[in-house]
Formats: structure tokens, C-alpha cells, sequence
């Protein structure tokens, strides 16, 4: 059997903190160690992308600043980039993460092609562009028209297909591809970390996100300063943003003691490891990559039933899901799991079986191969 030519595959994300980012990553590091040829596009190199892996190229964007527009524009020397790249290193896919802006510039740039060198465009839907952009008439007709001119769309769960088919009437299939995570080796021992942490015998519990005001970062302290005996842990969070607009409610609460915070950290991993229990009070999720990442290190997490979650995590079986943002509620989920060990550890190991066989490369990477197949192939 001939094994198919590895294709060439421009890939744009946001380059910062959050689960897109950080997703498309992962995907171009695993498709680039599976031989293909992958491009990334962006204003900025992509916060997990490794330097210097072989087949992984970075094409940085230039906004330039004209006193013409009131806002630097994106979208247009975005779009402008792809179409240089899909004609220098003759690109097969355009893969975009997130509808505005970048689908509709994948699709202006797929017009400024060569019709017989056009590259196929997939989207890849993550969440807000279709639950918060999606319900704003000024970007909700721009976001449609980008998701039905697309040669394929995917979403991260069934629940954002959905939201997006009820949201945007979109009348056209979407693929659903979940989340994955391909970790890292730590590179320090879990004593290590919890050295560094000042550690003994407190629980770790931990909390990694962008700190947007969906993560409801509120909610989660809250949650802690009612979680009891408050001797019996400390809150991790590594924090992809600011964290200094909550020191005041930490103050506030008297759980200074109890609060430790580690910013933009890469090796993630390391902390995972370490981690005793998740915890996430988001107000929605499409599919929660961080709480797959502590899956993965046999970390059971607490969570609010939002969005996606449910597909990832079985409430008793593979986590706690808390029906309601209850503060009170999160706090006794927590307890549930913070002073019965052997109950933590085999949700623990149970949600690590689940992340490794249902969210592992393997499992995942295929799927967006046979994707770029089909397209690809004008199916």
C-alpha cells in the first residue's frame, strides 16, 4: 500500500494563553511529527509552539499602524499573509482556530489564489466565536457567511455544534473532533514542585486557565475560602493573564495563605504531577482542555455542568460535576474529594484511562487527517 504525500497545512490561531491556542499547537506538533509540512500564521509565534522542530515553520504577521484607521487592522494583512504562504510554500489546507478573523481571512486569502492553486479552508469553532461573537449583530452575519463558505467546519464538542447550528443557523454539516492532549515529560519530580511550592502535607489543588471573565475567577475563590479544614490544602493556579485585579477579593477573603499563583507558565506538566485535585467554575466551557490536562495526570477535577464538560468528565466516575454555580455546592464537591484519598484516587485513575484512550494524538490527530483528506480530495 502507498502511503499518501504529506500535505502542506497553514495553520492560524491566537498565539496566546487559552485552550485554542494551545490546541492548535499540539495539532501542528503532532502533524509535523507525522510528516506533514505545517505553517503557522500569526502576529505572534504560538505560546506552546517548540523552536526549531523539523517541518514547523512560523510566518509572522505585520500590522502596521495607520493613522488612517483608528484601530489596527488585522484581518487584511492577516489575509494577505496566508495568500503569500499558500503560493510560496504551496499550501493544501488553510486550518484556522476561531471563525473572526480568521476564517473570514482564510477565505478572502483562498480568493486571491490562483483558482488552480486554491488552497481548502477548515474551520475550527472553540467556543465564544459562536456563543458570545455569534450573538453580536456585528459579527454574527460576518461569522456565518465565513463558517458556510468553508470547505469543512469542526467544533470541539456536540454541544458547540449545536449551539452553532441553533446560534447562527448554519445549514451545513460539522464535524466534531474533541480536544486532545499530548503532554510533555516533566522536567522536575513531583517532589520538586511541591518543594518549591512550600508544600507538606497539604492537598494540591489546582486551577489553570486564561482568566477571562468566563473562567469566573470569582467563583473559584470564593469556592476555596469555603472549602474546609482550610489547613488541608493549597490553590495552584497557573494563570495565562493578569491575576492582579483578584488580589483584593483574596485579601478580602483572608485566604492569602491559602492562594498561590504561578503566571504564563509553559511546562505545565510539572505542575500536573503534582496537582491533587482540579478545580473549574467556569461559566461556560466548550470542551475545558485544562480539566483534560489534570485528567491526564490521574488528577480528578471539580466542575460546574457547563457546555461541553459532560462530555469529557462522567459526574462520580471520572470527576464531580456541580449542577449550579454555588459556591457552597463547589466547596462540598471539593470536600467530597479533598478528605476521602481513596475515593480521589480511583476517580483519579479512572480519569486518567479515559483522557489517555478517548483524548490521546492518537485517537484525535487521524480524524483531522481524514478531514484534510476529504477536502482535499473536493469531497
Amino acid at each position: 500500500m502507498v502511503n499518501p504525500r504529506p500535505l502542506h497545512i497553514g495553520i492560524t490561531c491566537y498565539p496566546t494563553v487559552g485552550g485554542s491556542g494551545i490546541l492548535a499547537s499540539a495539532l501542528g506538533e503532532e502533524l509535523a511529527r507525522r510528516g506533514h509540512e505545517v505553517h503557522f500564521i500569526s502576529y505572534e509565534r504560538p505560546f506552546r509552539m517548540p523552536v526549531g522542530a523539523p517541518r514547523l515553520h512560523f510566518h509572522p504577521v505585520v500590522i502596521n499602524d495607520y493613522e488612517l484607521f483608528k484601530y489596527p487592522d488585522y484581518t487584511l494583512p492577516l489575509s494577505v499573509k496566508m495568500a503569500e504562504v499558500t503560493r510560496d510554500c504551496a499550501l493544501d489546507v488553510l486550518h484556522v482556530h476561531y471563525a473572526v478573523p480568521h476564517a473570514t481571512a482564510a477565505i478572502l486569502a483562498r480568493a486571491m489564489s490562483p483558482e488552480a492553486k486554491r488552497p481548502r479552508v477548515v474551520t475550527t469553532l472553540h467556543g465564544t466565536d459562536t456563543t458570545l461573537l455569534g450573538r453580536d449583530a456585528g459579527y454574527g452575519p460576518a461569522i456565518r457567511h465565513a463558517l458556510m463558505r468553508s470547505d469543512a467546519v469542526t467544533a470541539v464538542s456536540a454541544w458547540l455544534r449545536d449551539e452553532t447550528h441553533r446560534l447562527l443557523a448554519v445549514d451545513r454539516p460539522i464535524d466534531v473532533i474533541h480536544n486532545f492532549f499530548a503532554p510533555k515529560t516533566p522536567r522536575r519530580s513531583r517532589e520538586d514542585v511541591r518543594r518549591e511550592l512550600g508544600l507538606r502535607d497539604e492537598a494540591m489543588i489546582v486551577h489553570l486557565s486564561n482568566l477571562r471573565p468566563v473562567k469566573r475567577i470569582d467563583l473559584l475563590l470564593e469556592t476555596i475560602a469555603r472549602v474546609r479544614p482550610r489547613e488541608a490544602f493549597k490553590l495552584v493556579i497557573l494563570a495565562g493573564g493578569d491575576f492582579s485585579p483578584f488580589l483584593e477579593q483574596v485579601r478580602r477573603l483572608g485566604i492569602e495563605d491559602r492562594v498561590l499563583v504561578r503566571e504564563n507558565v509553559v511546562d505545565v506538566e510539572d505542575y500536573l504531577q503534582a496537582a491533587d485535585l482540579g478545580l473549574f467554575t467556569s461559566q461556560s466551557e466548550s470542551f475545558c482542555l485544562s480539566l483534560l490536562e489534570a485528567m491526564w495526570f490521574g488528577c480528578p477535577s471539580v466542575s460546574t455542568t457547563v457546555g461541553g464538560i459532560p462530555e469529557v468528565v462522567t459526574s462520580g466516575e471520572t470527576g464531580v460535576l456541580v449542577p449550579t454555580a454555588d459556591p457552597d455546592a463547589l466547596a462540598r464537591g471539593v470536600e467530597s474529594l479533598l478528605n476521602d484519598p481513596d475515593r480521589r484516587q480511583t476517580i483519579g485513575r479512572a480519569a486518567q484511562a479515559r483522557a489517555r484512550t478517548a483524548f490521546c494524538a492518537d485517537a484525535i490527530v487521524p480524524q483531522y487527517e481524514a478531514l484534510y483528506r476529504r477536502v482535499c480530495d473536493g469531497a
